[in-house]
Order: structure tokens, then C-alpha cells, then sequence
């Protein structure tokens, strides 16, 4: 294995690509008697339309979620089960762009690590066992639609993009999972779970060559095709510029967010990271002016907060939280942009924020979880995230402002906002 040192974050990555086109990155942990593992596919909630054997198809949204709850299904149980009966701390999730499992543990790393790789590596779905969990599945979408939180989110999304899959629901909805069949299952599972398309990485007091030998031993010996994905053509503009929604709470919510420009994949995506969350910072964050008048005026409480995403294809920045002016705050947060771009920000407060980014930066590395899901997120994006020290050393103030100046613009601005229901 070839092994990565990063000087200034005292890190060492060992890294592997086998001949099956899996991806394996080690860090040891060797004073620690915890080990983390971390399987991934970049398959997520947008991939809903891509090819398979040179014929494109069309699968239901929440396809990706559901896939993830049937993989812990096993001709002989349950993997869950006989993960968590040598104490490990097994779970999964599924995002827009990647499907994550993983387990935490201290003893019987070996084994736990080999039953992971197989059953996310062999499914094994039925017709019945299919039928049965679109009702747990179906339960668990009625749930998340009576969540203002959920709602304002997906909703923000929506009016940001006409086209993109960002805009589809991650676990879909009880009329698209009502579509998903064992035989949708496996042509998911064929285009997407395969070596070539996944990574595996492991955090904690592991041997990287042994971990290796493992994988080697116990994975498929060749990985499929890269798979072309379709996310749609967006347009530049917004799809719509406001969405209202009456529910049951006890105050209005809102996220107020901005149509950014997307980076393709490499290096340029982890610069422009770092640049969306200093543009949340200077623009909304705690230290800010804005927030302090904001919040002295009772106009935000402590549930505002906001921040920088990067999709396949797309990218927005948001803010919100609860405020009896939803409209007063997006307005005041567009001020202060314009207003930042026209004038620039203090040197002092600018190189404050700088050294609390690159602080929280630095802090994220005392998670196991969140260096293998960095890690992860880096590779599938085209970058190495332990870069970060020296894109920080790189980025001016002139930088952060020209980002708001191409994304943080009206024109590129929509309002969701949730009130409560009339009596």
C-alpha cells in the first residue's frame, strides 16, 4: 500500500486501489482501541436515471434509500444482527450522492469487517420481503412529511431547481416506492455495488496491509463499468422564487437560499468548499454583524443557522430557522451580501473567521466517522480533503467576496417558508 503523510495534521492515509477498482484508505489510529469502518457507493438519491448494459433506464425515486434498508436482508438473516452480536455498532445512510455503511468496534474487528463487505457485496431480495417493506418504508415517509423541517428543505430544493434529481425526495415518495420491484433491486445493486464504484475506508488501530487482504480476499475479483448517469440539463435560473406551506407549528420557518455555480469534479471542489462555508460564516454565522443585529432585534433565536452544499452537477448555499419575518430576514440577508461586495469586510473580523474555519476544520479530524465520510466524499468528488491546510493559506478576502458576488446575488435567491395553519 502507498502511504500519504500530512506533516501539518500529524495524519497518515495508506491507500490501495486492488484490481477489482476498489478504493481502500487506512488510517491508523494505533493509540486507540476503537476501529471504525466505513463502506461506500457512489449511488445516492439522484441517481435515478442511468444506464445499464447500453440501455438507459428510469427507476423510481427513493430507490437508492430503499435499496439500503434490503441490503441488511441475508439468506441466512440479518447482517445488523450478527453484527451487533460481536459488539460492533453497525448503521447506514443514504444521501443525495453516495450510500454509506458502517460499523464502529473494538473486538472481532476482522470478522465484522468481513461480514460487512458481504453483504452490502451479495444482495439477496425477495418478491415478499420486497412487498413488506414498502409498508415499514411507506410508515417512515408519512413520518418525515409531517416534519416542517423536512418540508422547508425539500421545498427550498424544489424551487431552486426545475430539472436536477436534487430536487427528488432522497427517500421518495409512497406512490414511487409503490414501483419498486426485487428485479429493480438487482439491476440497482448490478449498476451501482460494484468494486469499481465503491470505497472502502477504515479509521482506528487497524493493520492497512491486513485490511487489505481482507478485502482482496473476500470481494468480487473484477468490478463492472463505469455507469453513465443522467441528472438532468438545469437551467441557470431558479424554478420558482417563493414556496409557502400552512402546518401545524407554533411560529413561522424559513431557509432563504441561492443558486450557486457548480464546480465539476477535482480539486477545485474542495477550494470552493472552504469558500461557501467563509461566506456562510461572514455572512450569517454567530460572530457576524448581521446575526447579532438580527438576534438583538428578536427577529432569529437560536435555530438560525445555515450552510454550503456540493451536489453532483449543483451547488446552493442557504439560511433560515424560525422568525415571526421570514421576509425581513431573507431581505436582510441580501443587503448584507450586496453590501459585504460593495464594501468589503473587516481584516480583523475576516481573519478571525478564517482561523475558527480552519479551526473546525482541524477539530473534524478528532472524528473517526467524519474522517472516513471526508475521505469518501473527497475521493468521489475528484479531491484529497487533507488538502485543506493549504487552501486556507491560499484564500484572500478578495476570494470569499468574488463568491458572493457570482452566487449570493437576488437573482439567484428563493424563499421557502412554512407558517402556522390558520384556526
Amino acid at each position: 500500500m502507498k502511504s500519504v503523510r500530512y506533516e501539518r495534521l500529524g495524519e497518515t492515509v495508506h491507500q490501495e486501489t486492488l484490481p477489482n477498482g476498489l478504493e481502500i484508505r487506512v488510517v491508523p489510529k494505533p493509540e486507540h482501541a476503537r476501529k471504525y469502518a466505513f463502506f461506500a457507493t457512489r449511488y445516492g438519491g439522484m441517481d435515478t436515471r442511468f444506464q445499464l448494459n447500453g440501455k438507459w433506464l428510469d427507476t423510481p425515486a427513493g430507490i437508492a434509500h430503499y435499496l439500503e434498508h434490503k441490503m441488511f436482508d441475508t439468506k441466512e438473516g440479518n447482517a445488523l444482527q450478527e453484527l451487533a452480536k460481536n459488539g460492533a455498532e453497525p448503521n447506514a445512510f443514504t444521501s443525495n450522492a453516495m450510500t454509506g455503511y458502517y460499523f464502529d468496534s473494538t473486538d472481532h474487528f476482522d470478522e465484522n469487517l468481513e461480514i460487512l463487505l458481504s453483504f452490502v457485496s451479495v444482495p439477496w431480495f425477495t418478491d415478499e420481503s420486497v412487498a413488506k417493506e414498502q409498508g415499514i418504508i411507506g410508515q417512515e415517509i408519512r413520518m418525515i412529511e409531517d416534519n416542517p423541517d423536512w418540508q422547508i428543505y425539500v421545498r427550498l430544493l424544489r424551487a431552486l431547481y426545475s430539472v436536477s434529481t436534487a430536487r427528488t425526495s432522497i427517500a421518495g415518495t409512497v406512490e414511487s416506492i409503490s414501483h419498486i420491484t426485487a428485479e429493480t433491486l438487482y439491476d440497482c445493486h448490478r449498476a451501482f455495488y460494484t468494486p469499481s464504484n465503491m470505497i472502502l475506508t477504515v479509521v482506528g488501530n487497524v493493520d492497512p496491509e491486513r485490511v487489505s487482504r481482507l478485502a482482496s480476499r473476500v470481494l468480487p475479483r473484477e468490478g463492472g463499468p463505469a455507469v453513465p448517469r443522467d441528472y438532468g440539463d438545469e437551467p441557470e435560473t431558479v424554478a420558482r422564487r417563493e414556496t409557502r406551506l400552512a402546518m401545524e407549528v407554533s411560529s413561522p420557518q424559513f431557509l432563504t437560499g441561492w443558486k450557486c455555480l457548480p464546480v465539476p469534479e477535482g480539486e477545485g471542489r474542495l477550494r470552493r468548499l472552504i469558500l461557501g462555508d467563509l461566506a456562510c460564516d461572514l455572512l450569517f454565522g454567530e460572530s457576524s454583524p448581521l446575526y447579532q443585529r438580527l438576534y438583538s432585534q428578536g427577529l432569529i433565536n437560536s435555530s438560525f443557522g445555515g450552510d454550503f452544499e456540493q451536489l453532483p452537477g449543483v451547488a446552493y448555499l442557504y439560511a433560515g430557522g424560525e422568525s415571526k419575518e421570514p421576509r425581513a430576514v431573507a431581505e436582510a440577508l441580501q443587503q448584507e451580501a450586496d453590501r459585504l461586495v460593495r464594501e468589503g469586510v473587516e481584516e480583523d473580523f475576516f481573519r478571525r473567521t478564517l482561523r475558527a474555519s480552519f479551526g473546525s476544520s482541524l477539530r473534524g479530524l478528532n472524528s473517526f466517522e467524519n474522517i472516513a465520510v471526508s475521505l469518501t466524499e473527497g475521493r468521489f468528488g475528484g479531491y484529497d480533503p487533507f488538502r485543506f491546510p493549504e487552501v486556507f493559506d491560499s484564500i484572500t478576502q478578495e476570494d470569499v467576496l468574488d463568491f458572493l458576488r457570482d452566487n449570493v446575488t437576488a437573482d439567484r435567491a428563493v424563499l421557502s417558508e412554512i407558517v402556522p395553519k390558520e384556526a
